[in-house]
């Protein structure tokens, strides 16, 4: 067992030493120098890279901190595990204690095909209301597909609450379908060629009040990083209800009192200031292949924010070296970016760094920025060397540069032994 590592027991196995870091009225978050962190490992390479994880953070705050500082890791289960050991694929037991810890990590969740039921990264995002999933993404030094790729340094906030993701679908061929169709015919007048009899419907919610909450989140982060040109992003010249509105509503938060003379949306922005541009989403997607130094922070829908996340992550080598967080009004909860990768789980050769850049992520939310750059600094310093998963090697192989590959644990330690 790793140390302060309390594995689940029948049940969540809550330290005494620890302490759980509190939510205050106004949202922020108190963080003693004990925190209970809950972890999920996850399905597929999950049980392999969450270790890693761990390992290396307690490395950082060994180091950062000198003792003073302390994690207490707490598992809870979720996924293929929880269904096995519980029969349940999300006890409620999970739920209880990862809003009464309020900040927490995970690995990847599968949805198993054919099943059914809701997923489990929507339950979780849902059940504390995590409304904007962060994504920063940079380069380390590894390989990666296009010239140049330390140009690449943005971060994409993805809205997480609204948009198709809610679910609200008709297939085609149902009555439930038709009844749809019929009032859209019927009372709306929308043409019989649009929704066709064998049509599926899907609806796409968009609100101001989930749109401005989000907005506000990644302005405040643009202006505290100093960050200097925000785009919001969307189809808005076609959907004009949904991601036109978003787009609007994001200007309107623009001219908020929180926001006077710090965003401006047309000339340079100074020292204290950030620039916000609205950009159409083919053209996003474009520039970020082309010109990707072009912008540092994006907000977009939750659609969109899903294929903008992919491709800035594929510019610097893939999902595997992106972090993510799920934050909302206090709670949070960080996770590898990439899925379940069930074809290479068991052989110990999974690229941990994902989840680890997370668990950077969750120090640096935590307050705890030291730590933080210190793996960073580490993860840099350990490509620099050319180690790596055999993923990374190979990558390197490609190149003509010569790489060594090393195991999960193996990369883990070689990083932690550079902080």
């Amino acid at each position: 067992m790793l140390e302060r590592v309390y594995r689940w027991e029948g049940k969540a196995v809550l330290p005494q030493e620890g302490s759980f870091i509190k939510l205050l009225p106004d949202k922020r978050i108190e963080v003693p120098h004990n925190p209970i962190i809950p972890f999920i490992e996850g399905d597929g390479i999950g049980p392999e890279i969450a270790p890693a994880m761990i390992l290396v953070v307690n490395r950082a705050v060994e180091k950062a901190y000198g003792g003073s500082r302390l994690i207490y890791w707490v598992e809870l289960l979720a996924g293929d595990k929880a269904e096995a050991l519980t029969g349940k694929r999300m006890p409620e037991e999970t739920l209880e204690v990862l809003k009464e810890a309020v900040v927490s990590i995970k690995g990847p969740l599968g949805t198993p095909v054919g099943k059914g039921g809701k997923s489990l990264n929507a339950i979780l995002r849902q059940s504390m209301d995590f409304y904007s999933a962060i994504r920063p993404v940079y380069w380390l030094g590894q390989p990666a597909p296009i010239p140049e790729p330390h140009r690449v340094n943005v971060t994409v906030f993805r809205e997480n609450s609204d948009d198709v993701y809610m679910g609200i679908e008709y297939m085609p061929g149902s009555q439930d379908t038709q009844k749809v169709r019929k009032f859209f015919l019927e009372e709306m007048g929308v043409s019989p060629y649009a929704l066709p009899e064998d049509c599926g419907i899907t609806v796409k919610p968009m609100s101001e009040y989930k749109t401005k909450r989000h907005v506000r989140k990644a302005l405040r982060y643009a202006l505290e990083k100093g960050l200097k040109v925000v785009a919001v992003v969307g189809k808005g010249n076609i959907m004009k209800a949904t991601e036109g509105a978003f787009m609007n509503w994001a200007f309107e938060v623009a001219k908020e009192p929180e926001f006077e003379g710090r965003v401006i949306t047309e000339g340079e922005p100074k020292d204290g200031q950030v620039l916000l541009t609205r950009v159409i989403t083919d053209q996003m997607l474009m520039q970020l292949v082309l010109k990707p130094e072009a912008y540092h922070v994006i907000i977009t829908q939750n659609l969109n924010g899903d294929y903008i996340s992919d491709l800035a992550a594929a510019l610097v080598g893939g999902p595997g070296f992106v972090p993510s967080g799920n934050i909302g009004d206090g709670y949070a909860l960080f996770e590898s970016t990439h899925g379940t990768a069930y074809d290479i789980a068991g052989k110990n050769i999974a690229n941990p760094l994902s989840l680890t850049l997370s668990g950077a992520m969750m120090l640096e939310y935590l307050g705890w920025k030291e730590a933080a750059q210190l793996i960073y600094d580490a993860v840099k310093k350990a490509i620099e060397d050319r180690l790596g998963t055999p993923d990374i090697a190979k990558g390197f192989e490609k190149m003509g540069v010569e790489a060594k590959a090393l195991s999960t644990m193996e990369f883990a330690q070689a990083i932690a032994e550079r902080i």
